[in-house]
């Protein structure tokens, strides 16, 4: 498989004295990972467990994860926190929640990052909680029940180590799209909202959000990713009344996600309490308030992957685009214009995440904190306003980030576009994106 190659291990903290995971010997190295998988250990003080995602493939030695978690434990034993390791052909990533869960990744991509290792980790554990809780994960009462309840969230999971065409696990930002007719979307949702009685509610193509209202917006992180991407996952049904924590929200509390189908790959999500039932979601309602919106609705269909509406103004050279919203926490991601020109689409969404990652740890990192602050009121440094790549011997493709306020702008571009115009470029780009997002 191309894209991301990655395997996924999970261990409690505290193993039982004895066990090959409690050894504080070195890790050996891992041999490099040929294909993407995911096994889950868990270790407690009372038995050791384990359970396989995906039996189907390839599964690691228990020896290597006895190994990988028994270093870590060695290194906090003498305070010392193992945060990410390399070897010639693996990157490993450890990462611990609520002192009661350590996640392991190791990903033998080339070119993969320890920033996004770690933010996919993050998205992993809030899958975990989404579906079943955060007491089950920290209070571990029954094993056995543990890892029956977590298999619902394996399709989630997978999700993220795949080759996903949405770019929120990375970025935290939710995945959204410009619909032709936005204000009547809008306007029609919010009038479903109030008919139905539900403050949060969204309409959702494959998994990105197309409109949404005020409440689900207010939705905090990880969940405000995790439910668009939680839907799209799913196989397709008419109707679904589905269980979730909030993460963030409420870990303890679950609450009911009601999705409903419009068309197929266009969804109504609904995050409730115990009203409405779904039986007084009754189909003469969606008719009332959806049956005038249809045409508008089938164009919304092909947005799922591109994201723009058919003859959005977008230069010839653009091969594809990614635009953030600092503030609001939104974002959109495209490799769909010209997709007849070189690389294709898996080569460009690889190589826009491998240029977001670059360009958030190094030239535009995140918004310091109170006494980075007053430093820089103090010394005040010049930032970067804006940076670009060009791609080594053989392809020549142009990567260019502009941030201007509270958004960031990264478009991927053709070998024939001339170097000396790409801030031009990518300006006017944001400044035609900047109504919408």
């Amino acid at each position: 498989m191309r894209g991301r190659e990655a395997r996924f291990t999970c261990c409690a903290l505290r193993p039982p004295a004895g066990s090959p995971c409690s050894a504080g010997a070195a890790a050996a190295a891992p041999p490099p990972v040929n294909r993407w998988g995911i096994e889950l250990l868990h270790l407690t003080r009372r038995d050791l467990g384990s359970w396989d995602c995906t039996p189907r493939r390839e599964q690691l030695p228990f020896s290597v994860i006895g190994s990988l978690n028994g270093v870590h434990m060695f290194g906090q034993n003498l305070d010392v926190q193992l945060n990410s390791a390399r070897t010639e052909g693996t990157t490993v990533v450890w990462k611990s929640f609520h002192d009661s869960i350590t996640l392991i990744l190791l990903s033998s991509e080339e070119g993969t990052s320890e920033l996004s290792l770690e933010r996919t980790l993050d998205m992993v554990f809030g899958a975990m909680v989404l579906i079943v809780g955060l007491e089950e994960l920290t209070n571990i009462r029954n094993v056995e029940r543990l890892k029956k309840e977590l298999r619902a969230s394996y399709c989630l999971i997978d999700s993220f180590l795949g080759n996903s065409e949405l770019t929120g696990d990375l970025t935290q930002c939710v995945d959204c799209v410009i619909p032709p007719e936005g204000s009547l979307m809008q306007e029609t949702l919010l009038g479903f909202a109030e008919a139905t009685g539900t403050a949060f509610v969204s309409l959702l193509v494959s998994g990105r959000v197309v409109a949404a209202t005020e409440s689900w917006w207010r939705l905090g992180m990880p969940e405000a990713v995790l439910l668009p991407w939680l839907v799209g996952s799913l196989p397709p049904q008419a109707a679904r009344d589905y269980p979730v924590y909030l993460p963030h929200g409420s870990p303890k509390v679950p609450h009911r996600l009601l999705t409903l189908t419009l068309l197929r790959g266009l969804e109504l999500c609904l995050l409730c309490g115990p009203r409405p039932p779904l039986g007084q979601l009754e189909p003469q309602l969606l008719e009332r308030w959806w049956q005038p919106l249809l045409e508008p609705l089938r164009a919304c269909l092909p947005l799922g992957p591109r994201a723009l509406p058919e003859g959005f103004p977008l230069h010839s050279d653009i091969l594809g685009l990614l635009l953030l919203h600092l503030e609001l926490r939104r974002c959109l991601f495209t490799v769909e214009p010209s997709p007849d020109k070189e690389p294709s689409p898996e080569q460009r969404r690889r190589l826009l995440r491998n240029f977001y990652t670059l360009v958030a740890t190094t030239h535009f990192p995140p918004e310091p904190g109170p006494a980075e602050k007053e430093e820089d009121a103090a010394h005040p440094a010049q930032r970067p306003r804006a940076c670009y790549l060009v791609l080594g011997p053989g392809m020549g493709w142009q990567l260019v980030a502009l941030q201007l306020g509270l958004r960031l702008l990264l478009l991927m571009l053709s070998p024939q576009s001339p170097t000396h115009g790409l801030r031009n470029l990518a300006t006017h780009t944001l400044q035609a994106l900047t109504p919408f997002l």
